[in-house]
């Protein structure tokens, strides 16, 4: 009896359900911030508001509220990307350069995850000119 009430389910390997993919834009910036960290040169990301507003959550001890799309905005539609960037450039840095590292590592960093990446647009808000150099006697 116990032969009968046993039975194989023929599969076919190729068979796939339907349906459809979506990427969030907030996956997108979370991937771009992530390569962009990545590049010399780019001191931090954000204009001047987010990165004052992030200085005071770091006093209050919530220093990764906001970190992880800071400085990012991204939109995503038919499977092609949108990225803008907002970032602090290191002092003595040449803008080209970084800019250009920028757009290759983001790029990059998108398209492996499948998407198409149509832009990287970046403004630099500011330089980091570092601390001063400690007096020498």
């Amino acid at each position: 009896m116990a032969d009968d009430a046993t039975q194989e389910l023929s599969m076919t390997p190729n068979a796939v359900a339907g349906g459809s993919t979506h990427v969030s834009d907030e996956v997108v910036e979370k991937i771009a911030v992530a390569a962009v960290r990545a590049v010399p040169g780019v001191a931090e990301l954000g204009g001047d508001v987010a990165r004052f507003f992030n200085a005071v959550l770091d006093k209050v001890g919530l220093d990764q509220v906001g970190d992880a799309r800071r400085g990012c905005s991204a939109h995503v539609t038919n499977g092609a990307a949108v990225v803008n960037l907002v970032i602090v450039i290191e002092a003595g840095r040449p803008v080209p350069e970084v800019t250009d590292a920028v757009r290759v590592t983001v790029t990059e960093a998108v398209e492996a995850y499948g998407l198409r990446v149509d832009e990287v647009n970046i403004r630099v808000d500011d330089v980091a000119m570092g601390a001063p150099a400690a007096p020498t006697a």
